[in-house]
């Protein structure tokens, strides 16, 4: 039998005694590790700052449940990643691209993505570099938040971890609104993105880098089903949602209106659980410009 050196189990446990910090709440995790085990974040995020040395930047699109948040973002994404001039988005691991292809597989077959889950673990999350033709490489981390558990998070706060810490840590966010709903007189919309908004201007006590001096986008989605939003969308939120409108006014430094759009026709269709929207066509719409917004306000 030939002489050699045989790695004894005990040691391979020494492996185990150093914690990995989580990227979005830097709570303590073994190295092999899928997710934080404090806020369920993907720990992939962590691995691949630390391999690239470079810190991501955090920016959040959020919005009640059925503002449209996984549609934007896949539809964003694809968009991006397929562009060659201006502004080009790469992916940083395969994770990344499964919401691009969860959503563009759905809509496809002429159907919405389904609504996102509100256990974090099974939220889609993109790591990404943004390359544009004017200004520095931008590393971003972005994910698909569920609509409920934010508005369970607002109502309670630490009732979902990863949603405080992300958000704490976020450089800027776009805050999505149904658009025809806003239009139709339901006061709902008003309602949770006043809430939002507040919870983001009491998430950071710190005057100089709380939330009210952070960029934030305020952007009307569905623009398809309610025209007039592209119109002026600033005047659009001052007549549809008023609270907001002078919410932004009185405590925000950094906020701009926009109106996107992604469907060029909607359609209904019934099933078991009733009637139903489906995209009739694609024809995305002001879908950059308040991205693009929130890259060159991150700049300044």
């Amino acid at each position: 039998m030939r002489p050699g050196a045989v790695e004894m189990d005990s040691f391979r446990l020494m492996a185990y005694t150093v914690q990995c910090p989580c990227y979005i709440c830097d709570g303590g995790n073994t190295f092999d590790s899928e997710v934080c085990r404090h806020c369920h974040a993907p720990m992939a995020l962590a691995h691949q700052a630390n391999t690239h040395k470079i810190q991501p930047r955090m920016i959040a699109a959020i919005g009640p449940s059925g503002a449209g948040k996984t549609v934007y973002l896949g539809m964003l994404t694809d968009m991006l990643s397929r562009q060659i001039e201006d502004m080009q988005l790469l992916a940083r691991g395969a994770f990344s691209i499964k919401l691009q292809q969860h959503a563009m597989a759905a809509l496809s077959r002429c159907e919405f993505p389904n609504k996102t889950p509100n256990e974090p673990d099974r939220w889609n999350w993109i790591h990404c570099q943004v390359l544009r033709k004017r200004g520095k490489p931008a590393e971003l981390i972005m994910p698909d938040l569920a609509g409920e558990a934010l508005l369970e998070e607002v109502d309670h706060p630490h009732t979902f971890p990863v949603i405080h810490a992300f958000l704490t840590k976020c450089a800027g966010v776009m805050i999505l609104i149904d658009a025809p709903s806003a239009e139709s007189g339901q006061s709902e919309e008003d309602f949770h993105t006043m809430k939002l908004v507040s919870y983001l201007c009491e998430l950071v006590n710190d005057k100089r880098t709380g939330w009210p001096e952070r960029p934030i986008a305020m952007v009307f989605t569905k623009g398809d089903q309610c025209e007039n939003c592209f119109e002026d969308p600033s005047a659009f939120a001052r007549r549809h949602t008023p609270g907001l409108f002078q919410q932004c006014r009185e405590r925000l430094k950094r906020h701009r209106f926009f109106a996107v759009g992604v469907a060029g026709a909607v359609g209904f269709r019934n099933d078991a659980g009733g009637r139903v929207h489906v995209p009739l066509r694609i024809e995305p719409r002001g879908l950059i410009e308040p991205f693009k917004w929130l890259l060159d306000e991150l700049e300044t």
